[in-house]
């Protein structure tokens, strides 16, 4: 089961700074956070960038550990 950590927006959406989801993908654990939390939630993720393990993941589709930590991070602004 993957650790969630949600920041910035995404944490505010969640309504709490991370959880654990069970999903072997990042297209599946997508749509179980947009089921488990709602609309708000599931329109900021398709905007959202992914780190797995701390590591940027760009493909939706490749397995995730039972021990991954996916950091949800929202568009940021500012500089």
């Amino acid at each position: 089961m993957a650790v969630v950590r949600y920041f910035a927006a995404a944490r505010a959406a969640a309504g709490r700074p991370e959880e654990p989801v069970p999903a072997s993908t990042l297209d599946e654990l997508v749509a179980a956070l947009g089921e488990l939390h709602g609309e708000p939630l599931t329109r900021l993720l398709k905007c959202c960038s992914y780190l797995v393990d701390g590591v940027v993941r760009h493909d939706p589709a490749a397995p995730l550990a039972d021990t991954s930590t996916v950091d949800v991070l929202p568009p940021f602004a500012g500089g």
